[in-house]
């Protein structure tokens, strides 16, 4: 397997130059800011350097390169593989009923034969990530994983873009597959919040939008311990996610913020939010985050 990964600049220059890497690659993986993934051209020349690519990506809030993280750029990673064949398929959440739906939608859209691994990448603001997932799990062979993530577009919450060979638009979900024996893919799942406040139970929600913890509005609430942070709802709330646990002893998921609805007094988060849950607020800890960050790549 070889690796090459280029950061792209605005006027269409590169970093490095000619890093002499993947001419063949089967596989490029593009992040980039919002502006830069919906321009036809930055695809175009990444097509024109990886022309038998499948070319998978999206809008960030934030862009990595090596061990940088950076704004307003194209970066992207090229894989070429030696016995490892690259399908991918997509689907858009405005065809399907639910975000369940659509996951099933996408992961029948691959061949289950020789399947070892599926990379999905989702629209981040129009989707229920829990249900998304469930439905991959109900439709993906047995024993097969799936990993990947939401898309952005910086601290707008506005709309963020899933590109697939240079469509890039709003509302889709894109998932590659891997085939071949000779794969093995590793993940690891680490964070870094620090919970704060009392544990508070989730007295009215519905799927991924939440009312009311212990019947007080969940907005309100959220306004209050946030202070002047609240101001800047809903991109604040990356730094302040919701800790969520439904039995005692159990370890818990993390909930990120979407959207706020001051007409509704209510909350959305990018999944499952269920009523009789425990919650409680974490804020962000950049040293813990870092540290889960090395974590989560050494398992």
């Amino acid at each position: 397997m070889q690796i090459e990964q280029i950061t792209w600049t605005p006027d269409g220059t590169r970093e490095p130059p000619d890093g002499g890497g993947p001419g063949d690659a089967g596989l490029v993986l593009l992040f980039g800011s919002r502006e830069r993934v919906a321009d036809v051209r930055c695809w175009e020349r990444v097509r024109a350097r990886y022309p038998r690519a499948r070319v998978v990506g999206c809008s960030t809030a934030g862009e990595i390169a090596g061990t940088r993280v950076l704004d307003d750029t194209v970066v992207t990673t090229a894989v070429a593989f030696a016995q490892t064949e690259v399908r991918v398929g997509r689907v858009s959440l405005h065809a399907h009923s639910c975000s369940r739906d659509a996951g099933r939608a996408l992961a029948g859209s691959l061949d289950p034969e020789g399947l070892v691994h599926v990379l999905v990448l989702s629209d981040g603001l129009r989707v229920n990530g829990t249900d998304l997932v469930q439905g991959l799990s109900e439709r993906l062979p047995p024993g097969i994983a799936a990993t990947g993530g939401l898309s952005a577009d910086g601290s707008r919450f506005e709309r963020t873009l899933v590109g697939v060979d240079g469509e890039a638009e709003e509302g889709m979900v894109a998932a590659v597959g891997f085939y071949g024996s000779r794969l093995r893919v590793g993940y690891g799942s680490l964070g870094g919040w620090d919970p704060f406040g009392p544990e508070r139970v989730i007295t009215r929600s519905r799927g991924n939008v939440l009312y009311e913890l212990d019947g007080c509005s969940a907005l309100q609430l959220y306004k209050r311990y946030l202070g002047e942070h609240a101001a800047e709802l809903p991109a604040s709330g990356l730094l302040f996610p919701l800790s969520l646990r439904t039995a005692p002893g159990e370890a818990g998921v993390v909930r990120t913020i979407l959207a706020v609805d001051e007409a509704e007094q209510s909350v959305t988060f990018a999944g499952d939010v269920p009523e009789g849950a425990m919650a409680r607020l974490m804020k962000a800890n950049f040293e813990r985050l870092i540290d889960g960050a090395t974590g989560a790549a050494r398992t």
